[in-house]
């Protein structure tokens, strides 16, 4: 005979749950040692991870991300000419400048154009390409109004958004419009003024 005694399947693996699904039956076994250690340990990452990037001043956050690949890239752009200073004799050396007037072109027509037109013609905000402003008196005026918008409220101030060699850039390209007299659907808005030169 055999020495060992019968066992019914419960006694081996566990209590038989009531329920039956199929004619399949059911035990009630705990579950896994390891499997609580990856569950704890997933708790606990959760926390640690939504604890450091909530609260902490060193975490990675996609504005800093954008801040440090702008900086990167005005690195890039402008170490050929360096930080460009808002003045007439600088704005008048770029108006004749190919290349750095294609790049403003650009900066125009990501920025400007919603409100200038795409040629400068105006839309909303007054044409660019007349003798007529309303804000600007000389050249070192366009981008004190780029930085710190219009006197009236018309125009934002872009001295937050921009890098100020951008800011440059585009007084220069806007200095550089003024004569082509696109027509535009506003009329001449502002006082006429003595030419650049």
């Amino acid at each position: 005979m055999n020495d060992h005694a019968a066992t019914t399947p419960g006694d081996q693996f566990g209590h038989l749950l009531d329920h039956e699904y199929d004619g399949i039956r059911e035990y009630d076994n705990p579950t896994p040692g390891w499997w609580h250690l990856i569950f704890a340990g997933t708790v606990l990452f959760g926390v640690v991870y939504f604890s450091f990037f909530t609260f902490s001043p060193m975490a990675w956050t996609p504005q800093s991300a954008l801040a440090a690949a702008q900086t990167r890239e005005f690195q890039r752009l402008f170490a050929e000419i360096g930080e460009l200073a808002p003045d007439e004799p600088t704005i008048r050396s770029l108006m004749g400048d190919e290349k750095w007037m294609a790049v403003a072109q650009g900066l125009f027509a990501t920025n400007c154009v919603s409100c200038h037109g795409p040629e400068g013609q105006g839309l909303v905000g007054p044409n660019l390409t007349d003798d007529a402003y309303k804000n600007v008196m000389t050249l070192t005026d366009i981008p004190r109004v780029i930085t710190d918008g219009a006197a009236n409220g018309a125009m934002p101030a872009w001295g937050a958004r921009l890098h100020p060699n951008e800011i440059v850039l585009l007084s220069a390209y806007v200095a550089d419009l003024r004569g082509k007299n696109l027509p535009g659907p506003r009329g001449p808005e502002g006082d006429t003024i003595p030419p650049w030169d």
